[in-house]
């Protein structure tokens, strides 16, 4: 499966793209999720577009809402919203690819801003797997049960050794105590050698 991402603000868009998006977005939110709501709102106009295309056609989609727009307006952050996939499409990883594309914008656009967004509580697992984390309590909106999360700024890990064992997940002990083997089995040798 080929996909191709593009990220346009509004006024990049054509007509037709704003079709597919809007189409998208009802089929998904509106009749699958059964949640009658006015998803079109006039944050669109200041957000930007990310859109999966397969053969030119709409996969999967999200919106990147800058900081200090929206209903929120006094949020600092960027948020990401309305990510979605076509249910023909899912089950091969495209959400997270959406995500992690949305993830990498907003870092190279907004820096170190944390990136929030508001998740329907069944998916907070698949977002926890990106790195965010549930601040505050599930809440309803428009009938569907949502939770706030949160991606911080990723923090520079320490090693505690150059040993790619380490990264590899072996423990340090596991690590120290093959050193200290492989340090007598050294001696060992050493000594045998100069017996001989």
């Amino acid at each position: 499966m080929t996909v191709k991402f593009t990220i346009k603000n509004f006024d990049e868009l054509t007509a037709v793209d704003v079709y597919y998006i809007l189409q998208a977005r009802s089929q998904v939110f509106v009749v699958e999720q059964h949640c009658p709501y006015q998803d079109v709102d006039d944050i669109d106009f200041e957000c930007l577009h990310l859109v999966a295309h397969m053969d030119k056609t709409l996969v999967g989609y999200c919106r990147i809402i800058p900081p200090n727009v929206g209903g929120v307006a006094s949020n600092p952050n960027p948020r990401i919203g309305r990510v979605l996939v076509l249910p023909e499409y899912r089950r091969n990883g495209l959400a997270r690819d959406i995500m992690m594309h949305a993830i990498k914008y907003c870092r190279s656009k907004y820096g170190k801003k944390p990136i929030r967004i508001a998740a329907q509580t069944y998916l907070t697992e698949f977002y926890q797997s990106l790195g965010f984390e549930a601040i505050g309590e599930p809440y309803e909106e428009d009938g569907l049960s949502h939770i706030d999360m949160v991606l911080q700024q990723n923090k520079r890990k320490i090693k505690a050794a150059s040993v790619p064992a380490i990264a590899e997940g072996v423990s340090a002990k596991s690590v120290l105590m093959n050193l200290v083997l492989f340090i007598i089995a050294v001696a060992i040798i050493g000594v045998l050698y100069l017996l001989i």
